[in-house]
């Protein structure tokens, strides 16, 4: 099963080589705000996903679609 994209930015900051503050500092997203959407409290704007995607090297691919198969 494919995680959501916010599911896996959780991921990569609470894996990060670095603290939430660090990142908070960082990307001007306040380190509250880190906090409550790693714990599930809140969403995160675009613009602050943007800024952490960034800072941690993350990026969004496309995957191929398995092929149907014939019948």
């Amino acid at each position: 099963m494919t995680k959501s994209i916010t599911d896996q930015l959780r991921k990569a900051i609470e894996t990060a080589n670095v603290s939430r503050y660090e990142i908070s500092q960082r990307t001007g997203v306040a380190q509250q705000t880190l906090s409550k959407f790693v714990l599930r409290e809140r969403g995160i704007s675009l613009a602050s996903l943007d800024a952490v995607a960034e800072f941690l090297g993350l990026e969004l691919v496309k995957r191929k679609k398995p092929k149907r198969p014939t019948k």
